[in-house]
């Protein structure tokens, strides 16, 4: 499965991933600069990223800890998620996402 990711030059990126992986385990394996300091806690906001809309629909609704975090940092659209939150499945296969930009990843905690 894959997801599209365009980095913060506005290169795309098709990356290969495995179901149950989360997209930002994905982004950082592949050598993307996903710092992804909290490991997936939903904590740092490392791992911002900005859904396609039309991909927003098929993903979960956001946890209160995942809102949390967003509200403390730069840059959130109404786009935004953080990727460590995001657990591929076959639905979600072909996902388009962009990296927030530096200054909206900020450190949250």
């Amino acid at each position: 499965m894959q997801i599209i990711v365009t980095d913060r030059d506005g290169r795309e990126h098709v990356l290969e991933g495995l179901e149950g992986w989360r997209v930002m385990e994905v982004i950082r394996d592949w050598g993307l600069p996903m710092e992804a300091e909290c490991g997936g806690a939903a904590i740092c906001g490392k791992c911002h990223v900005r859904v396609a809309r039309e991909w927003l629909d098929r993903l979960p609704d956001p946890q209160d800890d995942e809102l949390d975090t967003l509200d403390k940092l730069d840059g959130v659209t109404s786009c935004s998620r953080l990727s460590c939150q995001i657990l591929l499945t076959e639905e979600l296969d072909g996902l388009r996402v962009e990296l927030a930009s530096e200054d909206a990843v900020a450190e949250a905690a």
